[in-house]
């Protein structure tokens, strides 16, 4: 399917490569390790402290914020060492620790394996990041990442719910032995992939792209969605009764296929109409699913919520990659990839942590309609960049680059 696809391409460039079949090796790895944990070690963690949420939370946290200090520590080692020493420590990191994790059941212990997972993650998603922009014709740009998003979306799709059901039918350990296993296990496709070459311009750094309008503001969009996708994957099993344990996996399946659906419509309609367009509905459907989850005691609407979030945060995901990309030169990939997953990890890691608490003090339904608000006030930063040129955004970010030149930093 994939070559015949190829082949119909006419005089386009090819999209699938022997290095980006390659590098979807690590994909994989990486991704089903991440999602098979994600939903249970937070389940680990409350089940461990007694069945307070607040340890949920940390643990989803812990993971997030390491990852977010990673993240802004990787472009100057990719800088350094190249993608793919980068890209297999981050493997290492990801997955040997969650052999630690039925060792020990304090909030301590757990929470300082999901740091070491998340400077992990961190560095796969950013030099791989980077590395995968790379091998993607700039004119095919959408619909190749979304590709990637299909690669490492179907991981998730089975790995996110089947954490969760493994982990009730079998045990903790041996979804904690899945989870290093597939990280490890994808290394070994790590020395056949290319390396960092030089490449015109200067390089951009995360500072300067923080300081930088057309980058900071798809950032600031994906963020808001990335804060509901870490308190779903946290809470859900949390906020709905445990009468209706089945609906969580049902609806953790429907977020995922919906969001990788999405992704891909996103793609191949951005590459055709632009991606700046599709940010507000994309906003609009993942806010409209997070407030409807609110409604815990209703299983079917539950389901249909979260699919909704999944549909909304899938395009937001496409669309915000997608512009960044476009407005940076390819010295910039890296602090593109960087300021991308910062986005979604912060979001997630602030997500997780902010809701604990909050529900803690008005309950799962108020607590998820509270999120939602919070997510509407993307509405301006979106509004702001859907009348931005992407000409006009690549300027300001050589402009951007030129200052810190000329400051010397």
């Amino acid at each position: 399917m994939l070559k015949s696809s190829v082949e119909g391409a006419g005089s386009r460039p090819p999209l699938v490569t022997r290095p980006l079949l390659l590098r979807f090796v690590s994909i994989i790895g990486a991704s089903t390790s991440f999602y098979l944990l994600l939903s249970v070690v937070p389940l680990y963690a409350e089940a461990s402290a007694g069945g307070h949420g607040d340890a949920a939370g940390l643990a989803t946290g812990a993971l997030m914020l390491a990852t977010v200090g990673g993240e802004l520590a990787t472009p100057r080692l990719v800088a350094r060492f190249g993608y793919r020493l980068v890209l297999g420590a981050g493997l290492v990191l990801l997955g040997a620790p969650a052999f630690a994790l039925s060792a020990s059941g304090s909030a301590v212990g757990i929470a300082t394996v999901c740091a070491l997972r998340g400077l992990g993650f961190a560095f796969t998603v950013v030099a791989g990041g980077a590395l995968t922009a790379s091998l993607i014709p700039a004119e095919r740009r959408g619909e190749g990442l979304a590709l990637v998003g299909i690669v490492s979306g179907v991981p998730s799709l089975v790995a996110l719910p089947l954490g969760v059901w493994l982990a009730a039918h079998v045990g903790y350990g041996p979804v904690f032995a899945a989870g290093a296993v597939a990280a490890l296990a994808a290394v070994v496709s790590v020395p056949g992939l290319p390396d960092r070459e030089a490449a015109p311009g200067r390089d951009i750094g995360v500072t300067a792209g923080l300081r930088t309008a057309a980058l900071l503001r798809p950032s600031l969009v994906f963020a808001a969605t990335a804060l509901a996708a870490g308190i779903l994957v946290t809470f859900l099993p949390l906020a709905v009764p445990s009468a209706s344990a089945g609906v969580v996996a049902t609806a953790l399946f429907a977020q995922s296929a919906a969001s990788t659906a999405a992704r891909w419509v996103a793609g191949r309609h951005g590459d055709r109409h632009g991606p700046a367009a599709l940010l507000l509905p994309g906003l609009a459907a993942a806010a409209g699913g997070t407030l409807l989850t609110a409604l815990t005691h209703s299983p079917a609407v539950v389901v249909i919520a979260v699919a909704l979030f999944g549909v909304g945060f899938g395009v937001v995901q496409n669309a915000t990659l997608t512009l960044m990309y476009a407005r940076v030169p390819a010295s910039g990939y890296g602090t593109v990839s960087a300021l991308w997953n910062l986005a979604f990890d912060a979001g997630m890691g602030v997500g997780a942590v902010g809701f604990g608490i909050l529900a803690a003090r008005t309950g799962y339904p108020t607590a998820f309609a509270l999120t939602a608000a919070v997510m509407l006030t993307a509405l301006v930063p979106a509004l702001r960049d859907r009348g931005t040129e992407d000409a006009r955004a690549a300027q300001s970010v050589a402009e951007a680059e030129e200052d810190r030149g000329s400051s010397g930093r």
